[in-house]
């Protein structure tokens, strides 16, 4: 009898953007200008080229709330695509930063002649939209320890660099963005920033953060 052997078929390569867009005039920004809020909403969606952009959410009772930090080779802005009349999102340089940007009608011509960049715009948000979700996940069962480790470690992975004893190294994050990213107060982020410092999970100063990845990460399944 002839045995079937299911076959995973292999991750397919996400497509890259940049091999459909056409280069753009770039725009420069100091440390903490304004690139777009909600009285003078995104047209464009943005690649930073250089620096780091904080896009958040203002409240009702005028909190922020970090939606994500972003870093070179990487979008935002995309809500320029459905040119909603109102919306309660902001874009700040974290540091000197140029930022090259399209307008959605210019994203909308480039798409009608490289459907593949639709494709590539697609597959960012659908994975986009899964770190969201995990997040939300997070804000309903986890404390916020626990949500502040997977920041962390989220943060490590996409922005820090691997050093040779295996931990992460990365540019340094201010307790006051921290607590907008997880939901809290400075106050309380700088008291589980010194626990995990004292328990050996991370180092941090003015210079940077230091985070034993894999130490953290033992932590939350061991405190699940």
């Amino acid at each position: 009898m002839a045995s079937s052997i299911a076959r995973v078929a292999p991750q397919k390569a996400l497509e890259d953007p940049l091999a459909f867009l056409s280069c753009s005039i770039i725009a420069e920004y100091k440390k903490g200008q304004l690139i777009y809020d909600q009285d003078q909403p995104s047209t464009s969606i943005y690649l930073v080229i250089e620096g780091k952009v904080k896009v958040s959410r203002m409240k009702d009772n005028g909190h922020q709330v970090v939606v994500d930090i972003y870093q070179p080779d990487e979008f935002f802005g995309e809500s320029a695509l459905l040119n909603l009349p109102h919306r309660s999102e902001q874009a700040v340089a974290l540091e000197n930063t140029r930022l090259m940007g399209w307008s959605a009608a210019e994203i909308e011509d480039m798409v009608a002649k490289r459907p593949r960049l639709a494709v590539a715009l697609l597959q960012i948000l659908t994975k986009r939209s899964l770190d969201f979700t995990e997040r939300i996940e997070s804000f309903s069962v986890d404390n916020i320890a626990r949500r502040l480790a997977r920041s962390l470690i989220r943060f490590a992975g996409r922005q820090g660099t691997r050093g040779d004893d295996g931990s992460a190294r990365m540019a340094p994050l201010t307790h006051e963005l921290l607590a907008q990213y997880v939901g809290t107060s400075r106050e309380i982020v700088t008291h589980y920033m010194n626990q995990f410092r004292k328990e050996g999970y991370l180092q941090y100063s003015r210079r940077g953060i230091v985070l034993d990845r894999n130490a953290l990460g033992e932590w939350l399944r061991q405190s699940a």
